[in-house]
């Protein structure tokens, strides 16, 4: 059964496929990204970001969940791929603002 995820969040697991531009597309201009202990300001750093890990890593994410906390959206996705410890279960922790991510917090 596919989940029911919010437009900006199914845009942005689309995106992922694609590159860090359209990821970056996804968010709001001025959003945070949390990951692996550092933290990302704003769309051209967002853009970076995946970039980044695009280029490090072959992978992919599927969501598998989809709950709602404290006025965040909390996907759990299924993270698969050439890096140490793949698979792995991540949780993104979305604030949406619009039709876009205010922010994301990952946690492994």
């Amino acid at each position: 059964m596919p989940l029911d995820l919010p437009i900006a969040i199914a845009a942005y697991f689309a995106a992922d496929k694609v590159g860090g531009g359209a990821v970056a597309r996804c968010f709001a201009e001025q959003a945070i990204v949390r990951d692996e202990g550092h933290i990302y300001n704003g769309r051209a750093a967002i853009r970076q970001w995946k970039a980044d890990a695009s280029a490090k890593y072959n992978y992919t994410s599927e969501p598998v969940t989809v709950d709602h906390q404290d006025g965040k959206t909390v996907v759990t996705s299924r993270l698969v791929g050439d890096f140490p410890g793949s698979p792995v279960d991540l949780r993104d922790l979305c604030v949406l603002e619009g039709d876009k991510i205010a922010s994301l917090e990952i946690i492994p």
